[in-house]
């Protein structure tokens, strides 16, 4: 098993409501965590997912749906 590297949300503040990613190789799983112990727990996505899901959050912040 290959060690993860998680990064840290840029939309994150101080405090520990945060979600961590990390992906496996470059087009394989994406992982998704929260803040409190990214390693322990996680959600696997596709890439494809992944990216259709930050689309419809970039899309709702700018008040339209994507």
């Amino acid at each position: 098993m290959s060690v993860l590297t998680w990064q840290k949300s840029s939309y994150c503040g101080t405090g520990e409501a945060c979600v961590h990613v990390a992906t496996t190789a470059p087009d394989a799983a994406v992982k998704v965590a929260r803040s409190a112990d990214p390693g322990k727990d996680h959600l696997t996505v596709s890439p494809a997912a992944w990216a259709a899901f930050l689309q419809a959050v970039r899309a709702a912040s700018q008040g339209r749906q994507g």
